[in-house]
Parts: C-alpha cells; sequence; structure tokens
C-alpha cells in the first residue's frame, strides 16, 4: 500500500502527497499556511538528525504560503502546484541565493536567476520550504560534504542518503513535503532515490530544462509516489531557451500515468542482473530484483535475461575523464580555497595529474561507446529492469561503498549507461533488506519515452507487496 492509497484523514499533512493538497485547497478543506506549518514543524523533529536542508527559512516559506492561501481564497491559484511544499537541489541556482556546490571552496556569491527548474516550480507556485544539501561539486554518492553537516538516511542513521542528491532524497523519505527536484550525470537522483525508499524519475536529456547544460547531466523530480513525479514533470518539463542542449517542446499527456497491470502484458522486459563491471550485486539485493520480474511475468510481461553492456574500459573511462576535469576546476581556484575542497575528491581529482594527452582522448571516447553499446542492448527489449545499486546503503561517514578515491565509481554501473544514452530511467521503491534498508528498482525505457517509464513504474506501485511505513523522527 502506498500513500496514494491511504484515505487522506489517515495520514499527518506532512505525508500528504501533491494531488491530495491540491483537492483540499480547492475544496477550501485545507489551507496552504496550514499544510506549511505542518511540514515546517515536522522538518524541526527531524534535521537535527539528518541535515538534509541548506537555507530553511521558516517565516519566507509561510510568506510565500500566506500569498497562496490569499490565491485560493479568490479562487485564482498561480499555477498546478500553488500552495504545495518543494525543495530544490542547492545546485540549482536561486535568485538571491549562493550556490556553493557542497564545497567550502566556492565563493559564496548570490545567484542573478533562477535556474530552469527553480523558476517552473516559482511560476507554479510551488512554496519553496528549503534547498537540499549535497557533496563537493555533486562528484559522490554520499551525503559528505566539506560545507553542508553530514547528511544521514532516515531509515537508519548510521547510513548515508547517497549522493549526489542526497539531502532531497533524505528529506523525500522524511516527510519534508511531497515535491523535491534534484539532479543526476550517473545517478545521482535514481541512487538516492533506491537507498531512501523513493521515488525518482531521470528523464531523457534535455527533456527538463537546465542551466548550466552538459553532458548526461539531468534534473528531476524525487518524490514518494509516481502520482506526484508525474504532477511535477507538467512543471519541470516546460521549455526554457537557457538549455542549449533542451528537447523541443512536446505535449505529452502526464496525467495519463495511470496505468493498470494489464498495460504490461506482450511487453518484453530485459532483465539485467550483471552490469559488467563495479561492485558485485548483493544476494538480498539481487532476490529483490528477480522478485519483481516475476511480478511483471504473473502479469503478462515476457522476462528477457540481458547480457552485461558495460565494460570496465568504459567506466574506467569516464572516470578518468571526470577526473581531469575536476583536476582542471581545481587548477583554477587559490591555493587557500583549494584546500578546502574535501579530501576524498583532491585524491580522486589529483590522480589524473599525469595523464598524457592520448589517454584524456581516450578516456573521453568512452561515454560515446557507453552510449553506442546501452542502445544497442536495449534495441532488443521495450524496457530495461535492473538493481539501482549493487548495494543498499552504506556508512554516513564514508564517501562511497569502496572508500577509495581510486575506486570511486564502482557503484554506479546500472545508473550511469542511462545517463549518456539520454534514456529516461527511475528508481522505483521495491522492497527492504532484513535489516530494514530499502532496496530500489531501476526501470528503464527508450529514449524520449519518459512517459512509458512512469506508466511502467506506477503499475509496479499496484504490483509489489506493502512496504514498511515512513521512519519517523528520533524520539526527544
Amino acid at each position: 500500500m502506498t500513500d496514494t492509497d491511504l484515505p487522506m484523514r489517515d495520514l499527518p499533512l506532512h505525508n500528504w502527497p501533491a494531488h491530495a493538497l491540491l483537492a483540499a485547497y480547492r475544496q477550501r478543506t485545507l489551507s496552504p499556511v496550514e499544510v506549511t506549518q505542518a511540514v515546517l514543524a515536522h522538518i524541526d523533529r527531524w534535521e537535527p538528525h539528518l541535515h538534509a536542508t541548506y537555507l530553511l527559512r521558516p517565516e519566507a516559506a509561510l510568506q510565500q504560503a500566506r500569498a497562496s492561501e490569499a490565491r485560493w481564497l479568490r479562487g485564482t491559484p498561480q499555477g498546478l502546484l500553488d500552495g504545495v511544499p518543494a525543495t530544490i537541489k542547492e545546485n540549482i541556482a536561486t535568485r538571491g541565493d549562493p550556490t556553493p556546490l557542497g564545497t567550502a571552496a566556492t565563493m559564496l556569491a548570490p545567484a542573478l536567476e533562477d535556474a530552469p527548474p527553480a523558476a517552473r516550480l516559482r511560476e507554479a507556485g510551488a512554496v519553496l520550504i528549503a534547498k537540499t544539501t549535497m557533496p563537493d561539486y555533486g562528484m559522490l554518492s554520499s551525503g559528505l560534504s566539506s560545507f553542508h553537516p553530514l547528511a544521514h538516511n532516515p531509515w537508519d542513521l548510521a547510513c548515508g542518503p547517497g549522493g549526489s542528491s542526497a539531502g532531497a532524497a533524505a528529506a523525500a523519505a522524511a516527510g519534508y513535503g511531497p515535491l523535491h527536484v534534484g539532479t543526476d550525470i550517473g545517478g545521482s537522483l535514481r541512487l538516492p532515490a533506491g537507498w531512501c525508499g523513493i521515488f525518482s524519475l531521470k528523464p531523457s536529456l534535455g527533456r527538463v530544462p537546465i542551466d548550466p547544460p552538459t553532458t548526461g547531466r539531468a534534473a528531476g523530480p524525487m518524490t514518494r509516489t509516481v502520482r506526484d513525479a508525474a504532477l511535477m514533470m507538467q512543471v519541470l518539463s516546460q521549455p526554457d531557451t537557457r538549455d542549449s542542449m533542451a528537447l523541443p517542446p512536446a505535449a505529452i499527456a502526464w496525467d495519463s500515468f495511470e496505468a493498470g497491470p494489464e498495460r504490461v502484458r506482450g511487453l518484453r522486459l530485459g532483465l539485467l542482473l550483471d552490469a559488467g563491471c563495479g561492485l558485485a550485486v548483493e544476494p538480498e539485493v539481487r532476490a529483490a530484483i528477480e522478485r519483481a520480474a516475476r511480478l511483471f511475468e504473473q502479469a503478462g510481461a515476457t522476462i528477457v535475461p540481458m547480457r552485461p553492456f558495460l565494460t570496465p574500459a568504459m567506466l574506467a573511462g569516464m572516470d578518468h575523464f571526470w577526473r581531469m576535469r575536476s583536476l582542471a576546476d581545481l587548477r583554477t581556484l587559490p591555493p587557500e580555497r583549494r584546500a578546502r575542497v574535501l579530501p576524498y575528491i583532491q585524491a580522486w581529482a589529483d590522480s589524473a595529474a599525469a595523464m598524457t594527452g592520448m589517454e584524456v582522448f581516450e578516456a573521453g571516447q568512452q561515454f560515446h561507446a557507453t552510449r553506442v553499446a546501452t542502445v544497442r542492448a536495449c534495441s532488443a527489449v521495450d524496457y530495461v529492469l535492473s538493481p539501482v545499486a549493487p548495494m543498499p546503503a552504506f556508512a554516513a561517514e564514508a564517501a562511497s561503498p569502496t572508500g577509495d578515491p581510486l575506486r570511486p565509481l564502482e557503484h554506479i554501473a546500472f545508473t550511469v549507461p542511462y545517463n549518456m544514452s539520454e534514456q529516461p530511467a527511475a528508481s522505483v521503491p521495491c522492497a527492504h533488506t532484513a535489516g530494514g534498508l530499502p532496496i530500489g528498482l531501476q526501470i528503464a525505457g527508450p529514449r524520449f519515452d519518459d512517459l512509458g517509464v512512469l506508466r511502467l513504474a506506477r503499475v509496479f506501485e499496484q504490483l509489489r507487496p506493502a512496504l514498511p511505513p515512513w521512519p519517523a523522527p528520533p524520539a526527544g
């Protein structure tokens, strides 16, 4: 059972999904002010333990909520999300606020304008509760940062939420309102979503305009339900000329995401349980993904076992190219600022110092090689099922599952291919380990078929067994 299936009266306000809040505003049975107050009170209880937020400003949020309340009372809501609490990842610029990129090395200058996802939420009337934390430069799958306090996972405070959309995933799982926006260049939406037991969609490249754009980088929704993510996509996918890699505007019926199990009949679903490189899939994770595949099969899909298509050379090449890019960025900093960067990131970047021009060129070629291999492998099936990550959440203090800056990307082999192929891919809560940690199922689809991925994820929400209730803040 999901929040969508429960009577709303059985849920505290901070756990209400966005569509239910909007219906209540429309009927005048709830006010954006009381909802925002409830969310802020809940954050007060959780935040000393999670450290998920940056620029949490209760009075500014309440001011937005009061303006939204006035609009609803006049019968003139501003947009699709008017009065719904939302958070935005720290690296998505918001007008007048500094964007530290998770690192103490950044000069804290106020942003001159909202980046596209922030602008779309503001235009739609969302109540921007806070920004959410991330690791240094977004180059870790953890909540470890030289600028922000260490982020934790609400399911187990000894574990991290993943990253780089660390605070966003923790906030969504903990109930900091229904809507959260993160970014992803190798798994930074899906990995923390999987480890925190929430839903996230990495859209097709360019579907959600961002600024600055770069190869593989996407922004997307992080929510508890597919329905709320589909609602966000109606807003986030609106055009913005600042993204030079944006897709042409498309009339996508995001509100037609609802799909029953009958929709999977006749589909060929690839099942990928070996990424081809990186860390081995742990037994509990493998078993959970196999169970998910059987549920689809029982609903009428054909499950097609897939051979791995990502090679160690591809993963190493992308890693080495990113090391050199980071080294070039760090070398622009004066020594006193560079010394503030997280030591793990410094060691990772410095390891590229001896690379030759030919080695950098060969490393850069692996992005396209990954793209070609991914598209070829996926062309034989309609959608691909796989783990999001080979293991559940790891220790909060660790920069990565290996803890080794020379083996930093061993856990992203299932997620990074779809950044390079520009295909949509979602993380859907699938199961929990015996120790209570979430496991994410990844669903990847053909390029541009974002709606199809949402529909298949919605089917799985209905097929999967009941999940544990959302975690509560520690007492006291």
